[in-house]
């Protein structure tokens, strides 16, 4: 049997917003979870400050399954006012500032974190179904369409890969089955990874972040959904 444990998560709704390189006036977003956001998320749900250590969530190694891909959706908005009275009544000028910041429109994700710690994998489990502060994907804006928490999502002894790949499509049962995507893209947390993603968390304190390395694979799409199976949603 593996040493290792799986805690499964949903990350679905309206719009999500996976940045990891912002800048003032561009905000950008990844095409799936960053491993900083999911962690950020983790530390809500916990009641965990951003004075406090992160090492045990960030030691977790992350996988993502793209159940729906979703769609880059780009907000253009403006900060500053074109002008203002003064007390004399001369009109004054500030400077108005462009920016545009990046969403990820109707996607759905399956987040898989590994580790050998299955306490705190229960602990995370639990904190998730009745999380201690409102949860968010990837920026305040961006709450769930629905339930990170799943119900059987706590995988004792199993593999990141093996768990991602076994999960029922978390896409909707009204979509025919001959519509359905026949495979799932996944990124997988590998030291030996070709690609690299500055969004291993050091310190929110501070916000310092450092590389991690991942590989993108593919899976077969499960045949049944996970609301074909069973509700699977946090109690009132």
């Amino acid at each position: 049997m593996s040493n290792n444990h799986v805690l499964l998560l949903r990350l679905s709704g309206p719009l999500q917003a996976w940045g990891v390189e912002s800048r003032f006036t561009v905000r950008d977003t990844l095409r799936e979870p960053s491993k900083s956001g999911v962690v950020g998320l983790l530390c809500a749900a916990l009641g965990r400050t951003r004075d406090r250590s992160v090492a045990d969530l960030a030691a977790l190694r992350m996988g993502v399954r793209a159940d729906q891909e979703g769609a880059i959706l780009r907000d253009y908005h403006v900060a500053g006012v074109g002008g203002y009275y003064k007390a004399n009544g001369d009109v004054g000028r500030r400077n108005v500032i462009p920016g545009n910041r990046y969403y990820l429109a109707d996607a759905r994700f399956l987040v898989a974190l590994e580790g050998d710690d299955l306490a705190l994998l229960e602990q995370l489990h639990e904190a998730l179904q009745r999380p201690r502060w409102p949860l968010f994907l990837g920026r305040k804006a961006c709450p769930p369409g629905e339930p990170v928490w799943l119900c059987d999502g706590l995988r004792p002894d199993a593999t990141l890969k093996a768990a991602l790949c076994a999960y029922p499509w978390l896409g909707p049962p009204w979509i025919q089955p001959e519509r359905r995507p026949r495979q799932l893209r996944l990124v997988l947390e590998d030291p030996e990874g070709a690609q690299v993603r500055p969004d291993q968390p050091i310190s929110f304190a501070d916000r310092t972040f450092g590389p991690r390395r991942v590989r993108t694979a593919f899976c077969p799409t499960p045949t049944i959904t996970l609301q074909e199976v069973k509700a699977c949603t946090s109690p009132a």
